[in-house]
């Protein structure tokens, strides 16, 4: 969800601003996907290289996350969507990660759609993670080394449960994953809109999404091969 401070630089506000604009973007986004029948919605909330930001805007931006997640409990619970974080949790202030906990509680038994955060997180560190984990098991005996699979791997990752993304859509006009969800993208189809994240518009989310279902998706196979398979 890129492109919120420099929606307010262009128009000569303070960049908070931007985002406080942008928070509403996430709240028609969210509410458009749950519409449309989605049923696991991933947003880059804010990233592990996001901690080098000035101090003044970090604050600001824990005290939005902060007011969004109570504001929006109650739209989560109406919408039956359960909400969800990965990242270092741990670095996030305690006002959030309470706030969090209690909205993710209550939620729980929501089934209709899984809205993840992702906090404080970072690809490299969560794919790190997943190596110390496994290697954990195999020296406490638990696990053989020739067990480790694709499988094996993705179960030891923060997104352990869900489905690996089958479109990545990024705003602003950046072309680049920014470290990403590396290992669940690698089959993902990716849309890159110049359109920054404020302006984005559930009619930016259609656009979006025909172009995802005008995109083949032959996860390395020949087109003839897909086809054959469409025909079973």
């Amino acid at each position: 969800m890129d492109g919120n401070g420099r929606w307010a630089e262009q128009r000569g506000l303070p960049r908070i601003l931007g985002h406080h604009h942008g928070v509403e973007t996430v709240k028609a986004v969210i509410e458009e996907c749950r519409r449309l029948g989605i049923s696991f919605l991933t947003l880059y909330a804010f990233s592990s290289e996001n901690w080098g930001r000035p101090d003044e805007e970090v604050d600001s931006l824990m005290t939005l996350l902060n007011t969004f997640l109570e504001r929006e409990l109650q739209t989560l619970l109406a919408h039956r969507i359960r909400l969800n974080v990965i990242g270092a949790i741990h670095r996030l202030p305690t006002a959030v990660r309470e706030t969090l906990a209690r909205s993710m509680e209550r939620t729980a038994s929501n089934s209709d759609m899984v809205l993840t955060l992702a906090l404080s997180y970072g690809a490299r560190d969560e794919i790190l993670g997943a190596v110390r984990t496994l290697v954990d098991e195999v020296v406490a005996g638990r696990l053989e080394p020739s067990c480790i699979d694709e499988e094996q791997f993705s179960s030891a990752l923060q997104t352990s449960g869900m489905p690996d993304p089958d479109f990545l859509i990024r705003t602003s006009g950046e072309i680049r994953i920014s470290n990403f969800l590396l290992w669940q993208l690698a089959y993902a189809e990716i849309y890159f809109t110049p359109v920054l994240w404020p302006d984005f518009s559930p009619e930016h989310l259609h656009d979006a999404l025909a172009e995802f279902s005008r995109r083949e998706r032959r996860y390395g196979l020949t087109a003839n091969q897909t086809q054959d398979d469409d025909t079973d």
